[in-house]
């Protein structure tokens, strides 16, 4: 993991990144803000009153009830919802933090957000959905996991957020996974759309959906290797890929895995944190327009000091 959190802080250092923190009442964001602008590795953007914040030298405080463009996000917001919201409706949203951060990052005000320590998923995530949104080419956002042993690293998603999505998500998932694989230094990702046959072994609508995310995956073009359907040890073992799926350039050599409904992906990501060691980094939110993280309400500071960093790495992907 420290490997990897340094090569990321040299990606973001210096490039005067703005990372906004809704819970700056709480003393883990604090705490990890106050490192990450004595490390000036990101401009953290607390939200709160200046008054009730300790005065942290590289720290920007803004509040909402005083913030002199108030009136300019209210308008924005109602424009983005699209009438679902009224101005009046809108100017009392803009009053939570977590709305308001998240205007701060649609305005181009700042680059990303960390969340959730004091929040739930749903707080965090609502207003990302609702105003930020997918990248045109993204129907949905989900959530990958990281996955670190020694010097092995890996990529494994949907593991927090979409139960059963449909083979065009999937193939979204596949390319926004391979995309997360570079930005943590996997050269050359190889993503593997795991399923319990592989390469036809089995007929069944699980199978034909993931055979068709393989087809909706390589029909954009991307760059990236992305094959399927496979299962595990075809993905992952050189000897059983080259048996049953020759022909694949990913079975035997894949180091970014999805999976084909959010109960194998979120089992799968636990047994390999549990059983076989893995260090587990996330969630990590991808998909959206600006990248928004969403921290456990159990997190410690160490983990939102990582999360706003890797958050201020993916606002450097395209």
């Amino acid at each position: 993991m420290a490997n990897i959190m340094t090569e990321l802080k040299e990606k973001i250092k210096g490039q005067g990144i703005r990372i906004v923190f809704p819970e700056s009442s709480d003393s883990r964001i604090i705490e990890a803000a106050k490192r990450l602008a004595e490390e000036a590795l990101v401009i953290p953007v607390l939200i709160g009153k200046k008054e009730e914040l300790p005065n942290i030298k590289g720290c920007e405080i803004l509040d909402p009830e005083t913030y002199p463009d108030y009136n300019e996000f209210v308008q924005a917001m109602v424009e983005r919802r699209a009438g679902k919201c009224s101005y009046e409706e809108a100017k009392e949203i803009l009053k939570n933090h977590n709305y308001f951060g998240t205007m701060l990052v649609y305005m181009n005000r700042a680059q990303g957000l960390v969340s959730g320590a004091i929040h739930s998923t749903g707080d965090t995530v609502r207003p990302a959905l609702q105003i930020i949104k997918t990248k045109p080419d993204v129907s949905k956002t989900f959530g990958y996991f990281l996955m670190i042993r020694d010097d092995e690293k890996y990529i494994m998603g949907d593991c927090a957020i979409n139960p059963n999505p449909d083979a065009k998500s999937l193939a979204e998932f596949a390319i926004e996974s391979a995309k997360a694989a570079e930005m943590f230094g996997i050269e050359e990702p190889r993503v593997a759309m795991l399923s319990f046959s592989t390469n036809g072994s089995a007929e069944t609508d699980e199978t034909k959906k993931v055979r068709e995310a393989v087809k909706h995956a390589k029909a954009k073009n991307s760059g990236y290797h992305i094959d399927g359907e496979m299962q595990f040890d075809a993905a992952f073992v050189k000897s059983v890929g080259e048996k049953k799926f020759p022909e694949s350039h990913v079975a035997g050599n894949a180091n970014t895995f999805i999976f084909p409904d959010l109960n194998s992906g979120n089992i799968g990501y636990k047994i390999a944190q549990r059983l076989g060691n893995f260090e587990a980094v996330g969630p990590i939110l991808a998909g959206l327009n600006k990248p928004v993280n969403d921290l456990s309400r159990g997190c410690s500071a160490q983990d939102a000091y990582n999360t706003a960093i890797i958050t201020a790495a993916q606002s450097l992907i395209d």
